[in-house]
């Protein structure tokens, strides 16, 4: 489960994804943090050639349905795919579609495989921006204004040939969902129907993984 990762600067976001973002505080990203996503467009002319593919927005990384209160974020930065659309916090944002990508520059998880929790970095090994499959959601907050959140989507890594060696001896391995960039409109396009079809692993030779020591 990926509970620390770096975003990826506006310049880099400008340059993959072709959308202008303000600079952020912080790159390095918590649960509770701020973070960039990108989702479909809303409130457009359909006619309009001008629109981009992706619209950016930035959002509390973990989700928070109109009920919660923002301390859920600690336990909703990721969201299991195999149940997503029955769980509690995040069954609305799956029956309704609500998909986004969440760019990363790398993810960090613990290799215990030493005995103790090595945090290392993981990336695409071409250099490109991680492409994180997620879930947003959009509230108002008491004041009335808008606070957006949003969560990755992880599958089963027991057999993936890299993830399989992150977190403690005797647990679960999950892996976020990378998306392959030829995937990104029509996830973000897609009906919930056929929301699982796109949650499998990405593969471990597109994936490189550095100790931080």
């Amino acid at each position: 489960m990926c509970s620390r990762y770096e975003a990826p600067t506006p310049e880099r976001l400008q340059e993959e994804f072709g959308v202008e973002f303000d600079a952020q505080e912080k790159l390095e990203l918590w649960p509770g943090y701020a973070g960039p996503f990108l989702r479909k467009p809303r409130n457009v002319d359909p006619y309009d050639d001008a629109v981009l593919p992706f619209e950016a927005e930035v959002g509390v990384f973990g989700l928070l349905p109109f009920w919660a209160d923002k301390k859920l974020a600690r336990s909703t930065y990721n969201a299991r795919s195999e149940t997503a659309s029955v769980k509690r916090s995040f069954r609305e944002a799956w029956k309704k579609a609500q998909h986004c990508i969440i760019p990363a520059v790398a993810i960090y998880e613990p290799d215990w495989r030493t005995g103790k929790a090595i945090p290392t970095r993981i990336s695409r090994a071409d250099g490109r921006l991680l492409g994180i499959a997620g879930l947003w959601e959009e509230r108002k907050t008491a004041a009335g204004d808008r606070e957006l959140s949003f969560s990755m989507l992880t599958v089963n890594a027991d057999d993936h040939a890299l993830m399989r060696n992150f977190h403690r001896p005797g647990h679960e391995k999950r892996m976020v969902v990378v998306l392959p960039q030829a995937l990104y409109q029509d996830w973000l396009t897609a009906p919930a129907e056929i929301s699982s079809e796109f949650m499998t692993q990405y593969p471990a030779d597109r994936l490189v993984a550095y100790p931080q020591l």
